[in-house]
């Protein structure tokens, strides 16, 4: 299996995070200085894919503007001897970012399967826009080997605690190598006492086309939306379909801890403000302890 497009949902209200996402996209919001859907953009062309479908909706003309060409304010760049902050903004030249708008929220399903007819018929990539994955090899790098190895579609997985089950997709899954699991079944948002494992769907797949066909007659499912987890319990009746644990560290950005975890994680990874921003939270945890506790 051969991945050459990924499809990048980044159509929701980002309701989680308002007010500051009355007027921007959540995925405009910046892990220091940029932007979460860059950080997915970049990971899809980490994975070796060029041509990457962003799906938009209203009040999302930032992210658009974002993957075009400032030509003004890199003249102005070079105008100012800042020449070395060009890097910064300039898009990949063999990159291919297309965008399609969701008319409406209607779900993740529905959303993926705004992407057919750029896709057509060939396997491709889902990378949501509200996570983001740290390693040595990019999560969705990973994935694209196994879909080859397997040749079939792979979901990444991470364990969560039963008291997060509810929150997720959850799969149904036999381990047949380290890491590597063959899916049985799928069920979206489990109760605790009802989920098969503690393996919880996130945000990367790498799916066969024939999920389409699946999405397009898949009537409303979980909260009345259409569930990319009920088309992959078909999916998984039809072929093969395997669940996959990745080593990169995930990111729930789309949450407000997660996000904040990967701010801190991202500062301090930065040689320009690690060590400077590492010695202000020693300060900040060394005054928290030396409070006095109310009695």
């Amino acid at each position: 299996m051969q991945v050459k497009k990924a499809v990048i949902p980044a159509a929701g209200l980002g309701t989680r995070f308002l007010p500051a996402t009355k007027a921007q996209p959540k995925e405009m919001l910046p892990l220091v200085d940029t932007p979460i859907i860059q950080y997915v953009v970049e990971e899809a062309l980490a994975a070796g894919i060029r041509d990457i479908l962003l799906v938009t909706g209203r009040n999302k003309r930032a992210i658009e503007d974002h993957f075009d060409r400032a030509a003004e304010l890199e003249s102005h760049l070079k105008q100012s001897d800042k020449d070395h902050l060009l890097d910064l903004i300039q898009q990949e030249d063999n990159a291919f970012v297309h965008y399609v708008r969701q008319p409406e929220p209607r779900g993740l399903g529905h959303a993926v399967l705004m992407a057919r007819h750029h896709v057509g018929r060939e396997p491709f990539a889902v990378l949501l826009g509200d996570e983001v994955f740290v390693g040595e090899q990019p999560c969705l790098g990973e994935l694209v080997e196994v879909a080859a190895r397997v040749d079939g579609s792979v979901i990444a997985v991470v364990p969560v605690t039963p008291r997060e089950v509810s929150r997720y997709g959850v799969v149904d899954a036999e381990e047949v190598s380290p890491g590597l699991y063959r899916v049985r079944d799928l069920v979206e948002k489990p109760r605790p006492e009802e989920a098969p494992s503690h393996l919880a769907i996130v945000g990367r797949y790498v799916l066969d086309a024939e999920v389409f066909a699946i999405l397009e007659h898949q009537p409303p499912g979980f909260g009345g939306e259409i569930q990319l987890t009920d088309a992959l319990r078909e999916l998984a009746r039809r072929q093969p379909l395997y669940a996959y644990r990745p080593r990169a560290a995930r990111y729930d950005v789309g949450d407000k801890l997660g996000f904040l975890m990967a701010t801190v994680e991202f500062a301090l990874a930065r040689p320009d403000l690690g060590p400077a921003f590492r010695a202000f939270l020693q300060e900040v945890v060394s005054r928290s302890q030396e409070r006095p506790r109310a009695v």
